[in-house]
């Protein structure tokens, strides 16, 4: 799903089950105090306090350093109970976020729930993101933004300690040892039970909210784990669900983090299939980008190299090891999107010529943005009570560019996290009669179509949508955001004319830092 919680030796630095369920840039979320529109559009102010059922929500606005503009809301806090077996005991707060239709002449009563990735990220903050694929969806309908429990406002299970970069200098006992610690530590740190920061209590905290705001139904959007998310919900709750879209489809079967490294590196032959198909980049990287990223590796995981880089946040110039890790944490994450796995060949033939600086530096860009992003604490609290114990080792994972230590340091870390427990049906596939909608990238490294077509077989009223060329989430990618508007609309996937769908095409890779050739 490297740097985040687990000790890495160089060859694993920076990789780790956070950045499997990513997106390539994240957002984050402002509770400016600017007073936002009423009606949820910009323009207007009130300073009139909202209510959306018997919930009272104040204006707020959400913003993201990596999104333009802010998008006027209205936020709230609800409380539930941490455990929900013992409803009368303590509580937690949920942070929500509400966008009431644009237009307010004629409001749908389903309101529409996105429910974002991860495992760790909050869906007020990752919102701004998308904000644009919903322009029709937010007609008639209200979006209800729940972090969910562990993320973003909502009792939040950061433990950033547990995610410390390594230099090489250590050995891999050495290092795993240390990110045991650190996670033990912040476990006892905690003034919550993260036993209880599951999927399982955090689609009870969802219905606990659509109960709060009157709705006898509503629609569903996940992306990425969010998908687990919708489906463990519309499974727990079918009379409470109209219809379903996921968007990077993970199957209820699966276990989290099992597949990654044998999924990148199938999305990573695809997409260097590009370059050998390409003469240009044929003729300036030889047309084997594969081999080169794995001499690159095995040369850095036998002897890392001391690289003067410019710091991405601060400008500062800093000399540091580059690490195999680091050219693994850049691979996987520049995968996910096809504008980002362009520019690998390039990359890789830079540093393979011993020009690290620009690798160094985006790696570390993107490792502090998903560190800040990610709360690790959460994805403990989901993976050690869903998936760990069901992890089995490989021999395939052996030669690929992830490698088989995210399931080895994950198990020693939930050893010592506390953690809760699954319904024994938990990983039943998702069947059901309701609408769905599934999206897959066709280069997706981390939920490749293959998983959408699993999960399609139980879903009689479900279709699944291949966007070509793409990778790791679809929702504003070509026509889909009409779409999913109309899929909103209708709740008929079937009779979807996806059509436009047809026009998107591959992004050529870069052969020097001008661009592509036409």
């Amino acid at each position: 799903m490297h740097r985040f919680g687990y000790a890495q030796r160089p060859r694993y630095a920076a990789l780790g089950l956070a950045a499997a369920f990513a997106v390539l840039a994240l957002a984050g979320c402002s509770n400016s105090g600017t007073p936002a529109a009423a009606s949820g559009g910009a323009g207007k102010t009130a300073a009139v306090k909202r209510h959306y059922g018997r919930i009272v929500f104040d204006p707020c606005t959400l913003s993201s350093a990596y999104a333009a503009g802010t998008i006027a809301a209205q936020c709230a806090t609800f409380k539930v109970p941490e455990n929900h077996a013992a409803p009368n005991g303590r509580t937690i707060d949920l942070h929500i976020a509400w966008l009431p239709p644009t237009d307010e002449s004629a409001v749908d009563d389903d309101p529409v729930f996105f429910l974002a990735g991860g495992p760790g990220q909050a869906a007020t903050e990752s919102w701004p993101l998308v904000d644009g694929a919903f322009r029709e969806v937010r007609k008639h309908r209200s979006i209800v933004l729940v972090d969910q429990r562990g993320t973003g406002r909502s009792t939040p299970l950061t433990c950033r300690d547990a995610a410390g970069d390594s230099d090489g200098s250590q050995s891999e006992q050495a290092m795993l040892d240390h990110s045991v610690a650190a996670v033990e530590r912040c476990a006892k740190s905690l003034k919550v039970d993260a036993r209880y920061f599951t999927t399982t209590d955090a689609i009870a905290d969802l219905d606990l909210v659509r109960t709060a705001i009157g709705a006898a139904k509503i629609d569903l959007v996940g992306v990425s784990y969010g998908t687990r998310v919708a489906q463990q919900y519309a499974g727990r709750y079918p009379q409470h669900t109209r219809a379903v879209v996921l968007d990077g489809v993970a199957p209820n079967e699966l276990v989290l983090g099992s597949e990654h490294a044998r999924n990148l590196d199938s999305a990573l032959a695809a997409q260097f299939k590009l370059c050998q198909q390409t003469p240009a980049c044929r003729a300036r990287f030889g047309g084997e980008p594969r081999e080169q990223l794995r001499r690159l590796m095995a040369r850095l995981q036998a002897a890392p190299v001391e690289v003067d880089y410019r710091d991405p946040s601060t400008g500062e110039q800093l000399r540091e090891k580059v690490t195999s890790g680091h050219v693994a944490m850049l691979t996987r994450m520049f995968s996910y999107a096809p504008e980002a796995a362009s520019l690998l060949p390039l990359m890789l033939n830079e540093a393979d010529q011993g020009r690290y600086a620009p690798l160094m530096s985006l790696s570390k860009m993107l490792g502090n943005q998903l560190s800040e992003e990610l709360n690790y604490g959460m994805q403990l609290s989901v993976t050690c009570a869903e998936d760990a114990d069901l992890f089995v080792a490989d021999p395939a994972d052996a030669d690929t560019v992830l490698g088989d230590a995210m399931t080895k340091v994950l198990q020693a870390q939930c050893k010592v996290w506390p953690t809760g427990q699954r319904p024994k049906d938990f990983h039943a596939p998702f069947a059901s009669p309701l609408p769905v909608l599934l999206l897959s990238g066709e280069l997706d490294p981390v939920t490749p179509p293959r998983y959408g077509e699993q999960v399609l077989k139980h879903l009689p009223n479900g279709r699944h949508l291949i966007l070509r060329g793409q990778g790791h989430g679809a929702l504003r990618i070509g026509c889909t955001p009409k779409l999913l508007g109309q899929f909103i609309e209708t709740a008929n996937a079937k009779q979807l004319d996806a059509r436009c769908l047809d026009a998107l095409g591959y992004v050529p890779p870069f052969v020097s830092f001008n661009g592509w050739e036409p």
